[in-house]
């Protein structure tokens, strides 16, 4: 076994036998739900003040509102009540160190983890690689308001979301711990 998996199992056995949570509904107890980055450096429990059962968290690489991002909040609402939503991305996002270009073309060499340095992307890994990234959009940040405005604008316009549902926009700085309204995106989400 891997030290990690070893790990990972322990403070499980040990968070398992001191649990007390069994009883909690399924529906989040407070009605509302977020979509945000999968980066390790964002606690959404602690920045938004979340204990277990209170909410529902989608995280995907720069929270971004995906059909499988939106697929999770149809599904929030229409089975499970929340009636308010949160977009929240972040500032110093791994999202905005590469295109979509430069994505395919690191998977075309190898599917090993590439490095970073000051002259951009290297692929270091050993192929064979593979084309398909080439015809994923991965959905790249280059500006964290405006990809925050775009993911709710997407969110609002979606035929599966009801107009009732106010969708708010911020982004958390990593060096403080803020959220941060973007004020396009509060009102491009305004419930009508």
């Amino acid at each position: 076994m891997s030290k990690i998996l070893d790990e990972v199992l322990a403070a499980n056995q040990g968070y398992a036998s001191g649990f007390t949570k069994g009883h909690l509904p399924l529906p989040p107890a407070r009605g509302f739900a977020i979509l945000t980055c999968m980066d390790a450096r964002l606690d959404p429990a602690k920045y938004a003040g979340l204990s277990e059962g209170d909410a529902h968290v989608t995280r995907n690489a720069g929270g971004r509102a995906s059909d499988d991002a939106i697929r999770s909040l149809v599904i929030s609402h229409k089975l499970l009540g929340t009636n308010e939503w949160f977009v929240i991305h972040h500032t110093d996002c791994g999202m905005e160190l590469f295109t979509n270009d430069i994505m395919g073309d690191l998977l075309s060499q190898s599917l090993d983890t590439a490095k970073i340095d000051a002259n951009g992307w290297h692929d270091v890994g050993q192929g064979p690689g593979s084309a398909d990234g080439k015809y994923i959009n991965w959905l790249t940040i280059k500006n964290q308001e405006q990809s925050v405005v775009e993911d709710v604008l997407r969110i609002r316009n979606h035929s599966l979301v009801p107009k009732y549902i106010p969708i708010y926009g911020f982004v958390y700085d990593v060096k403080t711990g803020k959220l941060i309204e973007v004020p396009e995106a509060m009102k491009a989400g305004r419930a009508g």
